[in-house]
């Protein structure tokens, strides 16, 4: 135990070995949604019927792959972030990719070459000098943003926003032409998360330890008893990994041809780079374990395992594995070392065999906590100077874009260009960092990348 404590070193972040398993217990029962949410919607996009056996083989590889890299995480860059399969991306993966030709294993292996990609900026220093040169009101704006976009998906999984999709997908990304609209509660379901979001905040006001777990494991009973979910009659079932190695890296250059390829790996490539810039910053700060710069300490350790996912996300089929923004509860409740995330991985891979009785606790029952933990990370606008334009416009922007586009990238991009272009027309240009300019290019790109295909050789 003692060893345990040293490594993790408990002494020096304040915390605990209870502590820190109760945050990783917290942050899987969070996150463990994705073990379902990633089957269904890579299996609606590969056109697998509601029992196909693939569907299991999605949700094993999805818990499996969470797992290891969450542990890789803990153990390696001693932060309590957890890894799973990057919402948005999958959807990506699943939708955008497949209707342009490429097949399951070839949607696959775009996942893979850019998370080689981003592996090989990773180990030359590239990804991390962007961090770096982040402005410090736009990494609190990330932060903040982040907060809105938590808590914006606590209301849509608790019922309460909808979109006409289920589950709740960005709009750009299936069922176009509906409408995000805002639900006064008529269903059970909304009522349940409205139960959980009362005891949730009731617990947190009155300093109850392990309120976000108490509150998930309370809103699940009351869920059970009104027939929200229920208990399986079988909790048990063999493990299919069938999607381990079903990737074909030449299908994207041979549907698409050589540039449309790379044009949609590189747009693929940012939406991954930078989604995890924005959860990192903000967690470690929510954590209290980044700089007054904002930087994040031995970031480089962080990075490379969550690079390194990508690439092993698309290797099993599963679409890219990132650090998730829901690690924030596991902060919430504590968690401050790498040793939260060790438990999360632990959890994901006990999953893996009992996949059923993970599946009891529904979306309303979790929907309450990332509500709470959205404020949270919110509060970080307090340190922002909106009344000063070069700061404000791009930190509201990157705020308010994230939710209303229900896309982190997207919101880090207007954020990147808007500070960048202040800057120019005030004369300023000696303030941007060379990488800026990089990174706003980039972003110009990643916006214009619909347009762009029509101007290339055919």
């Amino acid at each position: 135990m003692e060893m345990i404590s040293r490594y993790f070193k408990f002494e020096e972040r304040g915390t605990s070995l209870a502590t820190e398993a109760r945050a990783g217990l917290t942050t899987f029962m969070v996150m463990v949604y994705i073990v379902f949410l990633n089957a269904g919607i890579l299996g609606d996009g590969f056109k697998l019927a509601a029992d196909d056996p693939g569907r299991i083989a999605l949700s094993a590889g999805t818990a499996l792959i969470a797992g290891i890299m969450t542990i890789a995480m803990g153990a390696v860059a001693n932060y309590p972030f957890a890894l799973a399969a990057g919402l948005g991306i999958n959807a990506i993966v699943a939708f955008s990719l497949t209707s342009r030709g490429l097949s399951p294993a070839g949607a696959m292996g775009v996942i893979v070459i850019e998370g080689l990609a981003v592996t090989v900026l990773v180990l030359v220093g590239f990804r991390e000098a962007v961090m770096n040169a982040v402005p410090l009101a736009l990494k609190r704006a990330i932060g903040a943003g982040i907060g809105l976009f938590i808590l914006f998906i606590g209301f849509a999984n608790g019922g309460l926003i909808q979109s006409g999709c289920s589950p709740f997908v960005p709009l750009t990304q299936g069922c176009a032409g509906t409408l995000v609209t805002v639900s006064f509660p008529t269903q059970v379901g909304q009522f349940v998360f409205l139960f959980g979001l009362a005891l949730t905040i009731v617990l947190w006001v009155l300093k109850v330890r392990a309120a976000l777990v108490i509150s998930i494991i309370g809103t699940t009973i009351v869920a059970l008893a009104a027939g929200i979910t229920k208990v399986p009659a079988n909790l048990s079932w063999t493990p299919n990994f069938s999607t381990l190695g079903q990737f074909d890296l030449a299908n994207v250059f041979t549907i698409l041809g050589p540039l449309t390829a790379i044009l949609v790996i590189f747009a693929i490539m940012l939406t991954d780079f930078f989604d995890t810039m924005g959860t990192v910053t903000g967690v470690a700060a929510e954590a209290g374990l980044a700089e007054k710069d904002g930087s994040v300490p031995g970031v480089g350790r962080v990075l490379i395992v969550d690079s390194v996912a990508a690439a092993v996300g698309g290797l099993a089929g599963v679409s890219s594995n990132t650090t998730y923004i829901e690690s924030a509860a596991g902060v919430a409740d504590g968690g401050r070392t790498g040793f939260t995330s060790v438990v999360t991985g632990a959890l994901f891979l006990l999953a893996i065999l009992l996949a059923p009785l993970a599946g009891i606790i529904p979306s309303q029952a979790t929907a309450p906590a990332l509500v709470l933990v959205g404020y949270l990370m919110f509060t970080q606008v307090k340190d922002i100077d909106v009344g000063d334009f070069d700061e404000g416009m791009p930190a509201l922007l990157t705020m308010i874009l994230m939710p209303l586009t229900y896309d982190i990238t997207v919101g880090i991009g207007a954020g990147f260009m808007s500070w960048v272009l202040i800057k120019v027309a005030r004369g300023k240009i000696g303030e941007v960092h060379p990488l800026m300019w990089v990174v706003s290019i980039g972003f110009g790109v990643f916006f214009l990348q619909a347009w762009i295909p029509q101007f290339l050789p055919k």
